[in-house]
């Protein structure tokens, strides 16, 4: 059996790229690699750490927020970018608090410490470092 492979993106959908992509912006401390209409949705692309994409969708027909899972839907439980320490967390503690966005403050549980933060439409987005 084949080695399972890593991560390589993620996609959101977001609600307002006017609102989100300056939000995003801001906390990654670039601009999006690429920004393009593919048709059926608007695709935004941040590179995140040394080889991960993280993807911002926006479907031209809306948000569709009712009934089941739905790819036009904000979606998953959350995201979490891996950090090295806790002491790179306290990093990101106060770089969030620079940019003024809400957090949970460092929560520490068995298995690492997370810092637990929301997205314009409310997309729950983690830092996390694992116990080593």
């Amino acid at each position: 059996m084949p080695t399972f492979p890593g991560l390589t993106h993620v996609a959101v959908t977001i609600s307002d790229p006017a609102v989100s992509v300056p939000w995003y912006t801001r906390l990654i401390g670039a601009d999006p690699v690429l920004d393009e209409d593919t048709g059926p949705f608007r695709h935004i692309v941040f590179v995140i750490g040394e080889d991960n994409l993280l993807g911002l969708h926006v479907f031209p027909s809306g948000l569709r927020d009712d009934g089941d899972f739905h790819p036009y839907r904000r979606g998953l439980d959350h995201v979490a970018f891996g950090c090295s320490s806790r002491s790179e967390l306290e990093k990101w503690q106060r770089r969030l608090d620079e940019l003024g966005i809400a957090h949970g403050g460092i929560v520490e549980a068995p298995y690492g410490s997370g810092l637990s933060f929301r997205d314009p439409d409310g997309i729950a987005l983690e830092f996390f470092a694992a116990v080593s």
